[in-house]
């Protein structure tokens, strides 16, 4: 059996010039983890470096890294991943950057500004009104087994809090608090733990999921028919069956949370309530959500504006008499 080879670490007295990309990734990583950063973050930090050193070459130090570098790896990216959407393909250069200028900051890599290409913004996909109404028809208990029935939930529970995938699977039953009606989430993208509110529905539903779920206070909410916990992966799989199988091909988890937010700015929530529901940590993502649901806004305008209802009032009131100028 080969054996594993393992990069040497990085020390004080390593000479610059000979640091080669594959450890200045190891060491980034390892940077993050003292940071304690979440394993999603680490992970997409892996992948941004893993992409860069396909194109680049892993063994290669460094030094040779330059402001056409770069540039060559975009074209690479846009040639070998044509299909990487525009956002996905901004997130891992952006992850490039951010390991190269810490590369930078260490002596490995030349100085150079890292400017990233302009990308379109892409109106983020939801789904439909029939769609959702077609997820939400809740199976018949006494007919379906505990996949169909606890993914029929998994869509109530993501429709109902708009929250990430790798948020959900870490969701356990002592977190949700029926009394106050809040969720604590305690695995979140930013490492802050929040609460956030559960509506009636939401409650009602959870609860009668409990019932067939059972389970110990400390384990996980949404299991695996051992009742185990389930992964993303599995996560994502479960969802696009139950999908199919109701006539809905689109399967995106994300797409949830898209929706969410759209239905909570088109019914009038406030913005700042959905930064906070949502997790974000300003406002840029959630006001990128107004602009790119700006056509939908349109839709009964008139019946929310209020200069409109103030006009409404006041035709039906007495109408001031103009006399004609002589």
């Amino acid at each position: 059996m080969p054996r594993k080879s393992v990069t040497k670490p990085i020390t004080l007295q390593t000479d610059a010039s000979e640091v080669t990309f594959a450890e200045l990734s190891e060491e980034i990583t390892r940077f993050k983890r003292l940071r304690n950063l979440s394993a999603q973050t680490i992970r997409y930090y892996e992948d941004c470096g893993r992409y860069f050193a396909e194109f680049f070459g892993a063994d290669n130090t460094c030094d040779k890294i330059s402001e056409n570098t770069f540039y060559d790896y975009i074209e690479y990216i846009h040639e070998h991943k044509p299909d990487l959407r525009p956002a996905t393909l901004h997130s891992y250069l952006t992850g490039i950057r951010a390991i190269l200028y810490y590369g930078m900051k260490k002596g490995y890599v030349k100085q150079f500004s890292v400017l990233l290409p302009k990308m379109d913004e892409v109106v983020k996909e939801t789904y439909t009104d029939s769609e959702v109404m077609l997820l939400l028809k809740k199976p018949d208990v006494k007919q379906a087994d505990f996949c169909e029935y606890r993914n029929w939930v998994l869509v109530n529970y993501l429709l109902g809090t708009g929250n990430r995938a790798s948020t959900i699977i870490n969701v356990k039953i002592e977190d949700v608090d029926f009394d106050s009606g809040n969720i604590i989430l305690r695995v979140l993208k930013n490492r802050k733990q929040y609460y956030i509110p559960i509506s009636k529905s939401l409650a009602a539903t959870l609860r009668e999921y409990l019932t067939y779920r059972k389970g110990e206070p400390d384990e996980y909410l949404f299991c695996t028919v051992y009742g185990k916990q389930l992964t993303l992966n599995g996560l994502e799989n479960e969802i696009a069956k139950y999908n199919q199988r109701r006539g809905v091909q689109r399967t995106s988890l994300h797409m949830f949370r898209h929706t969410f937010a759209k239905q909570w700015i088109l019914n009038g929530g406030d913005i700042f309530r959905l930064q906070k529901i949502l997790g974000h940590s300003s406002l840029d993502m959630v006001r990128k959500y107004v602009n790119m649901f700006s056509d939908d806004l349109r839709r009964d305008f008139d019946s929310f504006n209020p200069l409109d209802n103030y006009l409404g009032a006041a035709d039906k009131g007495d109408r001031i008499s103009m006399r004609v100028r002589k």
